[in-house]
């Protein structure tokens, strides 16, 4: 069985990070944008980040320009633009995409464990998906779910 796992993404620092990893974690993937209408919801991943992290939560954001280019900037803009305007502490991915030919192998195999309103493609910024410390998928969140309305399935994930 596939799990998150026996993926590979590349920080926004350039380094190959193993998700692997994460291993015994509750990962939280989200593809983020810097000037998007849910951009605030930094705030909120931020906070669950620094409240959950100690019993083993970690937040994935994976920058995305796929939405009508509300993530213009290269790496360096990105990370200076969660840091400064955010606090961002959680690890940052590099831009990736996440629907389509060129979508992310681990983007490919979210959206085929858990499908949205679009079937298997993600409709936009912000889209969350939970997965357990097992590596499997547990639950996909629309970009309108706000971080603080996880806190339950984190807190029942991060207690399995």
């Amino acid at each position: 069985m596939t799990t998150l796992h026996d993926f590979t993404a590349t920080s926004i620092t350039g380094e190959e990070v193993d998700l692997s990893a994460y291993r015994g974690k509750v990962v939280l993937v989200v593809n983020t944008a810097s000037k998007c209408g849910f951009t605030p919801q930094y705030e909120g991943l931020e906070k669950l980040y620094e409240d959950y992290a100690d019993q083993g939560l970690v937040i994935l954001g994976f920058p995305c320009d796929q939405f009508r280019n509300q993530e213009p900037g290269d790496e360096a803009e990105i990370q200076e633009f969660c840091k400064l305007s955010y606090g961002v502490t959680f690890p940052m991915m590099a831009k990736i995409e996440v629907n389509g030919d060129g979508a992310h192998p681990l983007y490919q195999w979210l959206k085929a464990e858990r499908g949205g309103v679009l079937g298997s493609k993600v409709k936009w910024n912000f889209t969350k998906f939970l997965v357990g410390r097992d590596g499997a998928v547990i639950e996909r969140y629309g970009s309108t779910t706000k971080p603080e309305k996880l806190t339950g399935d984190i807190e029942r994930a991060l207690a399995a």
